[in-house]
């Protein structure tokens, strides 16, 4: 399990690194949408350690680590902390199955 500390994330400093900003800000209902590395870190550090403890959370603050560490593309992060977000939608149901063809012989 992934654990970071906020402490640890105000300590970095420089545009690269935790202040690179997303292409495109996540929206939060009723909160500030998360514009850097640095919010989505600070958000998932401050969820419920029940909720924190999930999958999705901890392959987002993987991608998070890796995209700020290493200078990584912040769309990794981004698709990330969206299937956290969204991670109790349901999943589209896939679609029908076609009916098999019918088998006709050719009488002469």
């Amino acid at each position: 399990m992934i654990r970071i500390s906020s402490s640890l994330i105000w300590g970095m400093s420089g545009v690269v690194g935790w202040n690179q900003a997303f292409d495109d800000p996540i929206a939060l209902p009723g909160r500030q949408p998360l514009r850097t590395l640095r919010d989505a870190a600070l958000y998932v550090t401050v969820l419920p350690k029940a909720e924190y403890d999930a999958p999705e959370w901890q392959a987002a603050m993987e991608a998070l680590l890796l995209v700020a560490e290493r200078d990584g593309p912040t769309m990794f992060a981004r698709m990330g902390m969206m299937r956290a977000l969204h991670r109790h939608r349901p999943k589209d149901t896939p679609a029908p199955r076609p009916k098999a063809a019918k088998a006709y012989r050719i009488v002469r």
